[in-house]
């Protein structure tokens, strides 16, 4: 990576931190305005993104310059954007000031200068002018609540930042060595640079075209931008970093306070699927962002009107993503919900404190016909009318998003989901109750594994016996993917397979007790409570119920986890501010608490010293292990028979080159190995296609033909005469003159 590209991938973080200035609330109500701002500029950044690559991408001119000419305009624009709102956020000469009371309601905010409330509007006088403070007045806010921060709370800052700290450092030593990146989420980035657009390529391996491109598109940016993938681990470490702060405003939202927050940021950033998958170039944390991002503007939807901003921000994170990853919307989708029904009761709550109102309204001539002198009352189908029309723009907004992509892959496969191997393997399909209950019983054991193997044993046993005599075979394809056997160890730190039993023991509680006992939480929030928590629940349901089960299932269930974690801090939180319990009962839930969260820190300490594939400690280490060998931590016999197939591919000075591969295999080691001198990319086309109306190009016609995986198949596609040779899992194949 030049230092230019260093420079260049400055510039949309720029734009980002020049958003929040931009996006900053000015309702005087809001909660955690800063956050909420981040969550603001991080939607309006990611739709652009996409947009940008999109638009590029249909006029073939997916190249560097263009994407540098692109991010220089929207850093321009976010810094006039910024300018402008500084200038207006100016404060007003000095005045008399009027003490205005604090509501009953305050709410509560780790943002404010006070560490423990802010304040909301009143009834009693007009609401204070809000400014907002420079970059200075941030650091005095930050240091300011440090100093009344109690050891505890210090402790978990502390831990917090540890941890996002030495991920973001693991992040920019590793390589990315993710398997599935290996086999399509970065050979698809590399085709897109190749060929200038977004067009679909004849390819083996169908999960290049058909699975949705979102996180891609971000790496697409930095790979433009940069020249290589050294930053590649970045976009989900930045994704991490966003759901923690997104997932404390939640929590804020809820009621709970700084400690809290705390607590809830603090139970995330230490759940081992979340450290791993930080450092990777994985997508479970991307989606997992855009889906707490949508719940957050919604949470802000069950006390008020929904504004434009508003409205076009649902838009955006549930068009981002269904671009990234379609099963997030298995939550976006009760959180649509919940907003819809809270903006219709507000409706109707204003319609009757309006129509209350009317005599005191006439009097003040406030809202009296000048033509007749009678009250004008709002109409409840006012308020549904402008639900609906609400509605239809944020599907509008997730459809600018995401329908490039659905219309590419309806247009090839003749479906938006793809064609009928993706519908059919991920996706249950069979729905009766029985099957579910099976499904769900899997996917829970799998996600609460531990390494006390006995346990693994017992609990997969009673699911095994009991789906026999509900008549459920645990192992039916219908309910299982592929060929995959129940039970699976997940216990392990692995990116893919880690099972997250605290974390989801603790979110189980607090949803639970939210929904049943919401007073023990807070009782002034009891009713957000407990519709956060029917969502949540739904959105695990909805989960069993439609994805099968399979042993990486954890990750792929990792937004339901982010989106539960607040209720865990929130119960947490009560759990230690119990008043009316004796001492007795107060020490063992106290020390109960320590506990939990002393295992919750070394569980995350562990899994970022030892996880897999990417380490601080041990074999394998970011500190001793060469950039080519941590490509190939999961597969590290593979690293030296890519590299003596490319080296003889490249001596015969071959320049197209065909490819041999199944469905798995790995193709990105070839763009990295086969570049061209001048870093661009090497003319790869693929042999074999999945695509129906993407015929394979001709064996014949090509320089050379590199394969991986089955050298049978490898050998049916050798036109005669050719020398092939292989080794294990790689091999090559060259004509007679070369």
């Amino acid at each position: 990576m030049s230092a230019a590209g260093s420079l260049l991938a400055v510039v949309p973080a720029a734009s980002v931190l020049l958003l929040t200035v931009a996006l900053r609330s000015r309702a005087v109500d809001a909660v955690a305005p800063l956050r909420l701002a981040v969550v603001r500029s991080t939607l309006l950044t990611g739709v652009y993104a996409v947009l940008v690559v999109e638009l590029l991408g249909a006029m073939h001119a997916l190249n560097r310059p263009a994407f540098v000419t692109a991010w220089l305009l929207f850093l321009v624009a976010a810094a006039t954007a910024a300018g402008l709102r500084r200038r207006s956020s100016r404060p007003a000469p000095p005045a008399v000031a009027t003490p205005q009371p604090v509501a009953v309601g305050a709410v509560v905010s780790g943002d404010s200068p006070d560490p423990a409330v802010e304040p909301v509007a009143t009834n009693s006088g007009p609401a204070p002018t809000r400014t907002f403070p420079a970059p200075s007045g941030l650091l005095s806010v930050a240091v300011d609540a440090w100093r009344t921060a109690g050891r505890g709370e210090r402790l978990l800052v502390g831990t917090i930042a540890g941890l996002v700290l030495v991920e973001l450092l693991v992040a920019l030593l590793a390589e990315p060595n993710n398997f599935d990146s290996q086999t399509y989420h970065l050979p698809k980035v590399e085709h897109w640079v190749a060929q200038g657009d977004l067009d679909f390529w004849p390819t083996a391996i169908h999960r290049q075209v058909t699975i949705p491109p979102g996180a891609e598109y971000l790496l697409l940016h930095l790979r433009l931008l940069t020249g290589g993938d050294h930053l590649h681990n970045l976009v989900q470490w930045a994704a991490g970093v966003l759901c923690l702060l997104v997932a404390a405003r939640i929590t804020a939202q809820l009621g709970g306070g700084r400690r809290a927050q705390l607590l809830t940021a603090f139970v995330l950033a230490t759940t081992p699927m979340v450290v791993l998958q930080a450092t990777s170039t994985q997508t479970d944390l991307v989606c997992a962002a855009w889906v707490i991002c949508a719940a957050t503007v919604v949470l802000d939807g069950l006390r008020r009107r929904t504004g434009w901003g508003t409205l076009l921000g649902l838009g955006a994170a549930t068009g981002l993503t269904a671009v990234t990853k379609t099963s997030g919307l298995i939550a976006v989708g009760p959180l649509l919900v919940l907003w819809g029904l809270a903006q219709l009761r507000l409706a109707l709550a204003a319609g009757a404190a309006t129509t209350g109102s009317a005599a005191s309204a006439a009097t003040t001539g406030s809202a009296v016909s000048a033509a007749t002198g009678a009250v004008r009352r709002p109409r409840p189908v006012g308020g549904a009318a402008r639900t609906v029309g609400g509605s239809v723009l944020i599907l509008l907004v997730a459809a600018v998003v995401v329908g490039p992509f659905l219309a590419r892959v309806t247009a090839e496969f003749g479906h938006p989901l793809g064609p009928p191997r993706l519908r059919e393997s991920i996706p249950m399909e069979r729905h009766d109750p029985q099957s579910i209950l099976v499904n769900a019983l899997r996917i829970g054991h799998t996600a609460f594994d531990t390494p006390l193997a006995p346990l693994r044993r017992a609990g997969a046993e009673v699911i095994i016996d009991g789906a026999g005599v509900i008549g459920v075979d645990p192992q039916d394809r219908a309910i299982t993917f592929g060929r995959e056997i129940f039970p699976e160890p997940a216990w392990y730190p692995d990116e893919d397979r880690v099972a997250f039993p605290l974390t989801g023991a603790l979110a189980l509680i607090g949803a639970v007790v939210a929904l049943a006992r919401p007073r023990r939480i807070d009782p002034e929030q009891t009713g957000p409570l407990r519709a956060y928590a029917v969502v949540v629940l739904a959105a695990v349901l909805l989960h069993t119920s439609m994805i099968k089960w399979q042993p990486w299932g954890n990750r792929l269930i990792l937004y339901a986890v982010v989106l539960a974690v607040p209720l865990a801090g929130l119960w947490v939180d009560a759990l230690l501010r119990r008043r009316r319990a004796n001492s007795a009962r107060r020490s063992v839930a106290t020390a109960v608490a320590v506990t939990v969260l002393a295992t919750s820190a070394l569980a995350g300490v562990l899994a970022l010293s030892y996880g897999f594939p990417r380490r601080l400690v041990g074999s394998g280490s970011v500190f001793t292990t060469s950039d080519w060998d941590t490509r190939f931590l999961r597969r590290p016999q593979w690293a030296d028979e890519f590299r003596w197939a490319a080296a003889a591919v490249r001596d015969s000075d071959a320049r197209r080159i065909g490819l041999v591969q199944q469905n798995d295999n790995w193709e990105y080691p070839w763009w990295l190995l086969l570049r061209q001198p001048d870093g661009s990319s090497p003319e790869l086309v693929a042999l074999q296609s999945v695509l129906p109306e993407r015929p394979p190009a001709d064996p014949s016609s090509v320089d050379a033909i590199v394969c991986t995986g089955s050298r049978p198949a490898c050998t049916k596609l050798v036109p005669a005469g050719w020398r092939l040779e292989f080794r294990g899992y790689v091999g090559y194949a060259l004509p007679p003159a070369r």
